[in-house]
């Protein structure tokens, strides 16, 4: 049998070694955290170690760390109503239109206190319309994703961030796709709240972080009960999970700068290879990327039939985020980037990681060469012909 190609890494990545043995050792252990006896102390003891290689990888304080269970629950967390930065409390919140489903549902803001940042066709925010909507009164909640998960671009963060502190408003940056694949640190980006995930760089599933800012106040909790997270989260902490999550962030920080180079090489050979393609467009490659990401397009191949095509040829790829891949409507993404449904339908998301090589780029490159050449348009529906 031959071996499956994995080039789905922007929905989830496989389980590093070093998280693995982290947890399996973590397993072991019977105490509760939040118990004073030796087995409790023991417990605490990785929760706290985890904390500080999860601070350390973004240049934050332990104390400013809160694990939740996911980069969504970190998102909803994130998305208070009555936040304090620097001046009146936030009731206001602005999304840009690329976000994840978490953020672009409002947290606990109400759909008529929340307004829509639009995109460039590059992918990345406008920062004139930001301008415009932060001047139109109170201070406002901003968010906008560092890394986008479908296109990979890179956002501009940091002018966001003095725009945002100008007009005496607070940033929040949902990091999740980021991490691990491209440096980054909390005073870099001056942000005042960052959404984490494990699973994105080779932790566990069900484990994420809000890191909050020195700046901020007013966090109210969405979980209640014990006094966990120092109030700010109740409920008994994932141990094993958390565990992983700091195994996974050493790991995934020292190798980065070399792991980067190595990754965008691959990825830039995949993209020549495609580019043969007559048609085919690689989306926001005018701006910068995660080394790792590459959205593509042949209009009137739709793609999920090609998702299928690659998966029977062994190989997983994606027709988007993996949170609506079951869905058939376009990307909000590419329609946000004013891309029509011919297109929006039709893009393929290839995203690699740290044990991609260059024979699995060499496959997925003849594997598309077969597809493109058997993916036709018959009744207004594509269809994959014998494969």
């Amino acid at each position: 049998m031959v071996d499956r190609v994995y080039l789905d890494w922007n929905a989830t990545t496989p389980l590093r070694p070093e998280a693995k043995a982290a947890m399996v050792d973590a397993w072991d252990l019977v105490g509760n955290p939040s118990s004073v006896h030796a087995e409790g102390r023991a417990a605490r003891r990785l929760v706290e170690e985890a904390r500080g290689y999860v601070a350390k990888a973004i240049g934050a304080e332990p104390r400013q760390i809160v694990f939740t269970s996911g980069g969504t629950e970190a998102n909803a967390l994130a998305l208070t109503s009555g936040l304090r930065g620097s001046s009146q409390p936030a009731e206001h919140l602005i999304v840009s239109a690329i976000e994840h489903a978490s953020v672009l549902a409002g947290g606990r803001f109400s759909p008529e206190r929340t307004s829509i940042l639009e995109v460039t066709p590059s992918g990345v925010i406008d920062l004139d319309q930001l301008r415009t909507l932060l001047a139109q009164g109170a201070p406002a909640l901003v968010s906008v994703m560092l890394a986008n998960n479908e296109t990979g671009a890179l956002q501009p963060i940091a002018e966001a961030a003095e725009l945002v502190h100008q007009a005496g408003g607070i940033l929040h940056v949902d990091a999740i796709q980021a991490l691990g694949k491209t440096p980054f640190n909390l005073k870099g980006l001056n942000a005042d709240l960052v959404s984490l995930s494990a699973h994105k760089l080779g932790g566990p599933q069900g484990v994420g972080t809000l890191v909050i800012g020195e700046g901020v106040s007013n966090l109210a909790p969405m979980l209640r009960g014990g006094g966990q997270e120092l109030g700010r989260r109740a409920g008994t902490e994932n141990v094993a999970g958390i565990a992983g999550f700091g195994a996974a962030v050493q790991a995934a920080m020292a190798a980065l700068p070399a792991e980067m180079a190595r990754v965008e090489t691959l990825r830039n050979r995949l993209e020549t290879g495609l580019r043969q393609t007559q048609g085919l467009i690689v989306i926001a490659d005018s701006v910068p990327r995660l080394p790792n990401t590459t959205l593509f397009a042949v209009p009137g191949l739709r793609a999920e039939t090609a998702v299928i095509g690659f998966d029977l040829a062994g190989i997983a790829v994606s027709s988007g985020s993996a949170c609506s891949s079951g869905k058939v409507a376009p990307s909000h993404v590419l329609a946000a980037m004013g891309f029509g449904p011919e297109l929006a339908q039709a893009a393929i998301r290839l995203s690699l990681g740290w044990s991609s090589r260059e024979a699995d780029i060499d496959r997925c490159i003849e594997a598309w060469r077969k597809l493109a050449g058997t993916l036709v348009k018959r009744d207004h529906e594509t269809v994959l012909e014998r494969f």
